[in-house]
């Protein structure tokens, strides 16, 4: 289906971020048609309610999509996941397994964040790693 507004198809997606020692999880929530990132999070596990928490923020600041596009991991198919997007009147979009051109832009966004931020560090704590990575998505939407 084409995507020609920003309200049209948000997308989800979860990554990791190698530090000097161990790593942390990075979900980002994005407009589809923009690629601006509204929500994301940064955890040392990968439990479904730190996307619920950055699903909750993007929606209080930017109102619901019609449709939610992730992949079937599990905090995707969680009902702490499906059931806030269900309550918040949001079509749910899954992409077939093994297609990785279903959420073709998170990837991209992945190579970007990486490349020009994540793998030119190696940051010792959580700390300075989420500072980073928010300085790095507020120039991505910005700049």
């Amino acid at each position: 289906m084409p995507v020609d507004r920003p309200g049209q198809v948000w997308c989800a997606d979860i990554t990791y971020l190698p530090m000097r020692r161990g790593f942390l999880y990075l979900l980002a929530i994005m407009v589809r048609f923009t690629r601006e990132v509204l929500g994301w999070r940064t955890l040392n596990t990968l439990e479904s309610d730190f996307c619920v928490e950055a699903l909750n923020e993007a929606i209080h600041r930017f109102g619901a999509p019609w449709i939610m596009n992730t992949d079937q991991g599990s905090q995707f198919t969680s009902f702490a996941w499906t059931d806030r997007l269900k309550c918040a009147g949001i079509r749910i979009s899954m992409e077939g397994g093994g297609r990785c051109i279903d959420n073709v832009f998170s990837g991209r966004f992945w190579r970007s964040i990486k490349y020009e931020c994540v793998y030119l560090h190696a940051w010792e704590t959580g700390s300075q790693t989420k500072t980073a990575i928010g300085q790095w998505i507020a120039f991505h939407n910005h700049q």
